[in-house]
């Protein structure tokens, strides 16, 4: 299936690894461009010559107010447009209510959400009809995760500022996407099981919660992401996309 995404062009956040540089190497390899953000020099900098020369790298924070004209700006002059946007950050300190200091809740708010917000109307200020807007937020948004509370306190409203977007931007012939990705195989995640003080018993309890038996790839979810912000997928919008292997029992 041809995604229509060759020559297209888009910045991902938080690509130095995890769901943000598997989005871009699925964009790449289908013939897209992209500019390729995080905080750290030496993985912008492996990853975007990891990914090739259509790919740019930048020393972005998402919590910088400057960061996003800056990512804007260096798309159009690399290579004369911008398609899109997949906004994915790094997730805030885990911790339950009692625990999480303000200082916490304040660098995940500026981070995680007005950081988010910011990328997005930055973006749409500059997309032409179109274009799209990707958000990676988490399944905490349809139900909250124990020990992620600082998430579970700031990805439902980004999802709710995702769907007025979507509502607001229809018009002009852009997309607002969310992809909520549930226990894919990352640094994170491995991190959050280690939490429990036995991470392969912590995987195997919750691979057992997960229909399909086992956690996701970080290319499944890159492939789900990169189909999200194609042509191929130009009649959805405002929705909240799932990667999860079934692991919501919802509708």
């Amino acid at each position: 299936m041809d995604l229509g995404l060759k020559d297209r062009v888009y910045i991902v956040t938080g690509a130095t690894r995890g769901l943000g540089r598997a989005t871009a190497h699925a964009l790449v390899a289908d013939g897209a461009k992209v500019i390729i953000s995080g905080r750290d020099e030496k993985g912008v900098t492996a990853a975007a010559a990891d990914l090739g020369p259509g790919a740019l790298g930048l020393v972005a924070d998402n919590a910088d107010p400057t960061a996003a004209q800056h990512l804007v700006d260096a798309a159009k002059e690399r290579f004369g447009r911008l398609d899109g946007i997949l906004i994915s950050v790094g997730g805030p300190a885990p911790g339950f209510a009692a625990d999480n200091t303000d200082d916490q809740w304040q660098t995940a708010f500026e981070s995680v959400f007005l950081g988010a917000v910011r990328l997005a109307r930055t973006a749409a200020a500059a997309l032409g009809e179109g274009g799209v807007i990707g958000f990676v937020l988490s399944a905490s948004v349809h139900e909250p995760i124990a020990g992620l509370t600082i998430s579970n306190g700031l990805r439902p409203g980004l999802a709710g500022f995702a769907k007025s977007l979507a509502d607001e931007l229809g018009p002009q012939g852009i997309r607002v996407v969310g992809v909520l990705p549930s226990r894919i195989d990352t640094d994170r995640v491995r991190e959050l099981d280690a939490l429990s003080g036995d991470a392969e018993a912590s995987r195997r309890a919750n691979e057992a919660r997960i229909p399909l038996r086992r956690y996701g790839t970080p290319e499944e979810f890159g492939r789900t992401s990169a189909f999200l912000l194609s042509p191929a997928a130009s009649y959805l919008t405002g929705i909240m996309v799932p990667v999860d292997g079934g692991a919501r029992h919802g509708f």
